[in-house]
């Protein structure tokens, strides 16, 4: 299990329904948001910007419908940067296949799961909402070497897309 220095990096760690979640910012825009274990210890937002994040994600778990209006920053190749932005107009309540935005991107599916998995904004780009075809799929690139995979099942559940 990981230890409390890895979590050092983070400016706030928040509690959620469904993890704790590390936040970086630089200045007026999130950088990124990391699923932690349960025991990342927590570390509340001390910066307009990070407690204003932490209300959004409260706004979203209390209505899986709430849009977020967070300033943000994804860095990443141009690759990356159009699935991020495919994923970010998936609806809640709905899914899109690997294959559906590799075929939109002129891409493969296995370069998508690799955006997906490297997304730096989880929930905000809600890469949870891409599915492979024949089931669920990945999460989060298990960082920490930790199963993400129940996340994405709670957050779907969440929005109404899995019972």
């Amino acid at each position: 299990m990981p230890n409390a220095i890895e979590y050092t990096g983070y400016q706030a760690v928040i509690a959620t329904p469904v993890s704790r979640l590390g936040l970086l910012a630089d200045g007026d825009v999130l950088l990124r948001l990391d699923f932690l274990p349960d025991e990342a210890p927590l570390h509340p937002p001390a910066t307009s910007l990070l407690q204003e994040t932490e209300r959004q994600l409260a706004a979203y778990f209390g209505d899986a419908g709430f849009r977020f209006s967070l300033p943000y920053r994804l860095v990443g190749t141009e690759h990356q940067r159009r699935v991020w932005q495919a994923i970010a107009a998936i609806p809640a309540g709905q899914v899109l296949r690997y294959g559906d935005i590799s075929a939109a991107l002129g891409s493969s599916a296995r370069a998508v799961g690799g955006a997906c998995g490297d997304n730096p904004l989880p929930i905000v780009v809600p890469c949870h909402r891409v599915v492979a075809a024949a089931g669920l799929g990945g999460f989060n690139a298990s960082r920490l070497g930790i199963d993400w995979l129940p996340i994405k099942r709670r957050l779907l559940q969440h929005e109404g897309w899995l019972g």
